[in-house]
């Protein structure tokens, strides 16, 4: 019996296991999130929102798209207040000035961790923007030393529109993802454990705009906790985006 077509069906076979055992991993490592890139696509990804549905960026085509990665934790069982702050304010902007349907956008919050840290996140609001007025309007102003009052006006500079927030009413307009083991807000760069002085897992501050095709146009990476670009500021760039000026 020649044997021959036998053996060679098995060299193909092999041939073929052996190539598709050695490609894909690269293909698959080509994949990985990396770094955005201005003028440049930006990377694909999807994750769930705490609201519910899966949230995919490609999906999102058509649309100008403001992606918001919260620092979170600034340290062990303390949140960034200022993300807190800047979350509600950008709630509250949205609630007067309707930005998503001026500028064909769409607002989206990312934070690394999963569905319950980020419930923890949402319910702190409330507390975080009492604390908030309290450091700008302390009980005993009139009684602070020249330090204390400088640093009563150090606050109302760093947060200088008052916000209230229930418990029974927590904005929620934008989508929040879940990025529960990290994996988007590391490929892009963002994820650490050691920043602005403490050491957490958090990410760096950032905010990304995309226009309706897909192009990041704007990137803003935070160098500390207290560098964050105002939304007049960004407006501006949407402006621009949607003029095509940018």
């Amino acid at each position: 019996m020649n044997k021959t077509p036998a053996r060679l069906i098995f060299l193909t076979f092999f041939l073929i296991l052996s190539s598709f055992l050695i490609t894909t991993p690269a293909a698959a490592q080509e994949q990985q999130l990396r770094p955005a890139l201005l003028e440049q696509p930006m990377p694909d990804f999807a994750l769930p929102s705490y609201q519910g549905p899966e949230v995919r960026i490609s999906g999102l085509k058509g649309k100008n798209v403001m992606l918001i990665f919260p620092r979170g934790y600034a340290a062990p069982d303390r949140w960034c207040t200022i993300c807190n702050y800047k979350y509600v304010e950008l709630a509250e902007l949205e609630k007067a000035k309707q930005l998503r349907k001026k500028y064909n956008l769409e607002i989206i919050f990312v934070l690394p961790y999963p569905r319950d840290t980020v419930k923890l996140w949402l319910e702190s609001l409330p507390e975080q923007m009492a604390k908030v007025k309290n450091w700008k309007y302390p009980e005993n102003l009139d009684q602070l030393d020249e330090k204390g009052k400088q640093s009563v006006e150090r606050y109302r500079r760093i947060f200088p529109k008052d916000f209230t927030v229930s418990k029974d009413n927590i904005p929620m307009p934008f989508p929040i993802l879940v990025d529960a083991d990290h994996q988007v807000s590391s490929g892009l760069g963002l994820f650490t454990t050691s920043w602005g002085g403490s050491q957490v897992e958090q990410n760096i501050p950032a905010v990304y705009l995309i226009d309706e095709k897909g192009i990041l146009r704007f990137k803003y990476i935070s160098q500390n906790t207290l560098d964050r670009p105002e939304y007049e500021y960004l407006i501006k760039i949407l402006d621009m985006i949607r003029q095509k000026k940018l």
